[in-house]
This record gives structure tokens, C-alpha cells and sequence, in this order.
């Protein structure tokens, strides 16, 4: 019974051994030189090396020569964003709530839904408080409809039928069409609104933050009042995207 418990475990200090040695090397190494750096027998590391390739963890090239795959290095990239993504974007988001005198929100996209990390919010008495960890659908956010334009028209039909796009208020994109179109149109201009569809009298401006590679890591927003709203702030939020964008080292 022991070994059956403690099998699994020692396969994976084995794949930790494999992983740290190949992180050690600058370049490809070969199954010889990682089979004396973690002790382990050339045919245990062969095994446990081909079911990490596998799963694109590690990667061997025509020579037979091992690195770390592709697998790997997007989860690493994931948690530097997640861990910088915070701290760098908070200076631009303090600044835009000054300029705008309104909430600014950071967040990320979970699955089928936007997560609110970080915000920052004026010092007034009517405000619109997005409470950090709250989430809420793709569809009805304004950034989670960027990040639906961009899966693609197929990915959307897709997330249309997983979720059945369940309507907040009366302005909620609950249509497929509807929501095809208006995701096209904030995909072409590059930022887009949230008019009520999630929380009645609410607005938002929405914009992408992406990291060095291209990729939409994060998203950046005013909530306020529709009546406060402003058509002025559109620019605003594009820039300070653009910015948090910069410093994630996107050059685009």
C-alpha cells in the first residue's frame, strides 16, 4: 500500500529533478548528462523525459539534445503576469482615476469569465464598487467582450452554447447575433462599452493590456454612473492600456 502512495509522488520529484536540471542548462543537454545530474537511471529519465515531451514540457530536437518546452515556458509567462501584471498596471490606474474621477479595475480573464483583481476608486460618496475576486460572464463586461473578439467568431459560438449567455439586464448581449456583432465592432475600434449589461445604470470603457508576446493577459476599465459617463474617456483608457501594455514589455 505504501508504494502505492508513494509512487506517484517520487515520479513527480523525479520530473521536478528533470525540470531543474534542464532549467540549469543555457541550452540542450543530452538524456546522459541529465541522467548523472539527478541520479536517476538513463532509462527512468528516457521514460519520464518522453511523457514530458508529450505535454510539451520538454522539447528534443533532431540531435537528441533536451530543453524545456513550449508547454512550460507559456505557464511560466502566465505566472510572471500574473505576479507583474498587478504592480505595474496600479501607477496608471491611480492615475486614470484621477483624470476621470471614477473607479479604474483591473482584470484577468478565468474560462468563460473576467475576474477583478485590482481597482482603485475615487474619493467620493456615489461610486461604482467592483469588489476585487468578483467575476462576472464574458459577455457582459466590457473587456470580457474584447477578450471573446479575441477567440475568434467559431470560439464565441462555442462559449455561446457552453454558457447559453444568460441575460443580467435587458441590455445584455443574450442573442448570439447580437453579441457576434457588437463583439466585431469593439474588436475593429479597440476598446469597448459596457451599456448596462451587467448592472443597471453602470457603465463601462474597456480596454485590452497585453504582455510582450501579443497576447491580451489582462484587461483595463471605468465603471461609473451612465450619467457620468463620458464618450472623452475613451482615449484615456486606450492610453493607459497602452502603457501597462509597454511595461509588460509589448512593443505593438
Amino acid at each position: 500500500m505504501n508504494a502505492a502512495i508513494t509512487s506517484p509522488i517520487q515520479v513527480i520529484d523525479r520530473m521536478a529533478a528533470l525540470l531543474d536540471a534542464l532549467a540549469a542548462e543555457e541550452g540542450g543537454t543530452s538524456l546522459k548528462v541529465l541522467a548523472a545530474e539527478t541520479g536517476l537511471h538513463p532509462s527512468t529519465a528516457f521514460r519520464i523525459l518522453a511523457s514530458l515531451i508529450e505535454h510539451e514540457f520538454v522539447a528534443r530536437d533532431d540531435l537528441g539534445q533536451y530543453r524545456l518546452g513550449p508547454h512550460l515556458l507559456r505557464l511560466a509567462a502566465k505566472a510572471r503576469v500574473g505576479l507583474d501584471v498587478r504592480g505595474l498596471a496600479r501607477p496608471e490606474m491611480e492615475a486614470l482615476r484621477d483624470q476621470v474621477e471614477e473607479t479604474v479595475n483591473l482584470t484577468v480573464r478565468q474560462g468563460d469569465e473576467m475576474v477583478y483583481v485590482e481597482r482603485v476608486t475615487p474619493n467620493r460618496m456615489m461610486r461604482v464598487e467592483q469588489l476585487i475576486g468578483s467575476r462576472a460572464p464574458l459577455h457582459v463586461t466590457a473587456v470580457g467582450k474584447l477578450m471573446l473578439g479575441e477567440m475568434g467568431a467559431a470560439a464565441v459560438r462555442d462559449y455561446a452554447r457552453r454558457t447559453r449567455l444568460p441575460a443580467y439586464t435587458p441590455n445584455t448581449r443574450a442573442d448570439l447575433q447580437a453579441l457576434l456583432e457588437d463583439v466585431g465592432i469593439c474588436a475593429a475600434r479597440d476598446y469597448a462599452l459596457d451599456d448596462e449589461e451587467a448592472e443597471l445604470g453602470v457603465g463601462c470603457i474597456g480596454a485590452l493590456v497585453r504582455d510582450a508576446s501579443g497576447t491580451a493577459v489582462a484587461g483595463l476599465s471605468v465603471s461609473a454612473p451612465m450619467e457620468r459617463r463620458r464618450a472623452e474617456w475613451v482615449h484615456l483608457v486606450q492610453e493607459a492600456a497602452r502603457r501597462i501594455s509597454a511595461r509588460l514589455g509589448y512593443a505593438g
